[in-house]
């Protein structure tokens, strides 16, 4: 026994939480019921008032879609609410076989395999692959998700970082690793938070030089580009290129999850070995159904995406004009650069309680200090009316709080504005 004081684990953990106060990039959750049928409305129970919601992952607005409601209620009705177990013990339903095989076909692939999140997709797959290849050397994109990061960091596997989209700082990262040590790129297509796109081209060339498997990142792209929605790397005519692909079924898709699609080797051992794919309790029939029923119809209909895209060059060009700072990018991604966490947290409240809008601070460590933002999305169904509204609110806003994020700022940063 000894007579020292026991520790106060609360006090470590309020002092943690008190620091990222201090920051100003303490996280508030935003309740939210969204409203059927009547997206992108939703009712903010702060506020007791119904909201315009201006940051929704779900891009295209499937999750409101009759065919994946449709979808949904007929497998719940069929089937019940759970999978009822895991892959292995009793979860093995159809209707998760029917996505896996779409998800295959979406991108040309011999097999698809479906996971619980993007997140969990991420995680399995990096650190199964690392784990699996003998002196394996995984090759990271600086700006990569954490949950790439998290899953090359499980593999064990020795990693080499590369510059932002540096494919000359990549090139010489491979010619000084061993020609005959396996290697995995792991890099992505749209990078959310500045909206950029990712180098498929030149880094399967590299991959093929220096003896690598490359692993695309396409969260925030499938459903959304390419002629059937299969993601940039079909855009680009790149899909046979790339050994591996993940992608999500939460944002353009409108549901939950995450998957793999590649070679039915590739996607057989990541079954076999993964722990968390193994030990996790199946998708539940409604969502595995409402998934197939959205990527089907994003295969067939390119409606929403024309619509999509013509909204976000809309969006940028008005805020644009009206004096508000927007990062240049090529993709749907409307980042609103602020500079400040204090200010970005205050502008998103104000949004909120006074005009009813709702778009939520990013601040570090999602983005750099100095870059915080309001990251938009305006989707098929955000009138004119209400962009025109939304900017407006902006630019009172920005005045209000003296936010003055201009291009010398963007230039500090590595970034460019919309001019």
């Amino acid at each position: 026994m000894t007579n020292s004081a026991p520790t106060d684990y609360n006090a470590i953990f309020s002092d943690a939480i008190s620091q990222i106060r201090a920051e100003g990039r303490y996280r508030v959750f935003t309740e939210l019921e969204r409203l059927a049928g009547q997206f992108p409305l939703a009712h903010s129970t702060r506020t007791g008032r119904d909201v315009i919601v201006w940051c929704a992952n779900d891009y295209l607005g499937m999750g409101q879609h009759p065919a994946v409601i449709g979808a949904m209620k007929a497998a719940l009705d069929g089937m019940g609410a759970g999978a009822g177990g895991t892959r292995n013990i009793s979860g093995n339903h159809n209707k998760i076989t029917a996505l896996e095989a779409t998800v295959a076909e979406l991108h040309n692939k011999e097999a698809g395999l479906a996971f619980t999140s993007g997140y969990v997709a991420n995680e399995a797959a990096l650190s199964t692959l690392g784990a699996m290849l003998p002196d394996c050397v995984m090759f990271s994109d600086a700006d990569n998700h954490a949950s790439m990061i998290h899953g090359i960091r499980q593999s064990n596997a020795e990693k080499k970082i590369f510059r932002h989209n540096d494919v000359d700082h990549l090139a010489k990262l491979l010619a000084a690793t061993d020609y005959r040590r396996p290697k995995v790129i792991a890099f992505e297509s749209v990078y959310s938070m500045d909206g950029d796109i990712g180098r498929i081209k030149e880094i399967c060339a590299l991959a093929r030089q220096y003896n690598a498997l490359t692993y695309l990142d396409e969260v925030h792209a499938v459903g959304m580009y390419g002629a059937r929605g299969a993601g940039i790397a079909e855009r680009e005519g790149l899909m046979d290129e790339v050994d591996i692909i993940q992608g999500t079924l939460a944002k353009a898709y409108g549901v939950i999850g995450g998957y793999i699609a590649s070679s039915a080797v590739i996607v057989d051992m990541i079954r076999s070995f993964a722990p968390s794919f193994i030990f996790t309790t199946t998708q539940p029939p409604a969502i595995a159904a409402g998934a197939v029923a959205s990527i089907q119809h994003l295969m067939q209909s390119s409606v929403e995406r024309a619509q999509h895209q013509a909204n976000a060059a809309t969006m940028k060009t008005m805020l644009a004009q009206a004096g508000i700072p927007v990062l240049a990018n090529e993709t749907h991604i409307v980042p609103v650069m602020v500079g400040d966490a204090v200010k970005c947290k205050q502008a998103s409240d104000i949004l909120l309680e006074e005009y009813n809008m709702y778009v939520q601070p990013i601040n570090y460590p999602t983005v750099r200090k100095g870059t915080e933002r309001l990251r938009v999305t305006p989707t098929p169904f955000h009138s004119h009316a209400m962009m025109e509204q939304f900017r407006d609110a902006l630019v009172e806003v920005f005045a209000r709080l003296d936010i003055r994020y201009g291009a010398e700022a963007a230039k500090a940063a590595d970034l460019q504005l919309v001019a």
